[in-house]
């Protein structure tokens, strides 16, 4: 199986305008899980839920009006989850170049239709970058852990 990345790409709008004037994290967030729920679904053929958001980082704002581009691509796979990498990119329409304005991981699990997990095909790394995505993703399961064992106490 190919994993190709699923982009999005549209204009900012208005609706999406914070009280600083640019985009809401918020609306990045929902384009962030927006096509990580395509990538997912794409990749596992079944629903798809998402089960952890970690680390969004937003380096620049996004302007009212810009061409957004969101990039969604499978680093690892287990038995029913997938961890998806997502990017974030805009550019005014005057200007031919993408700015990276946001990154973050984030996991998804295939379910059926009563939401039990689901296997999914299995994510096999080919090019040494993908094989470095995937250090990446095993890294940040470790760092997961650690931080759950952190916040028990306080659930």
């Amino acid at each position: 199986m190919q994993n190709k990345p699923i982009t999005f790409q549209f204009i900012s709008e208005p609706s999406d305008v914070n009280y600083g004037g640019n985009v809401h994290g918020g609306s990045v967030m929902k384009w962030i899980d927006q096509a990580g729920y395509a990538c997912a679904t794409t990749w596992s053929g079944n629903y798809s839920v998402t089960v952890y958001v970690g680390g969004i980082r937003f380096y620049d704002p996004i302007k009212i009006g810009e061409v957004v581009k969101v990039d969604a691509q499978v680093i690892y796979t287990g038995t029913s989850s997938m961890h998806i990498a997502i990017n974030v990119f805009s550019r005014n329409l005057k200007q031919p170049n993408f700015e990276k304005k946001t990154h973050c991981i984030i996991v998804f699990v295939a379910v059926d239709e009563n939401g039990k997990k689901l296997p999914v095909p299995k994510w096999t790394p080919e090019t040494e970058e993908e094989k470095q995505q995937e250090i990446y993703a095993k890294r940040l399961m470790e760092l997961r852990t650690q931080i759950e064992d952190e916040m028990k106490p306080f659930l």
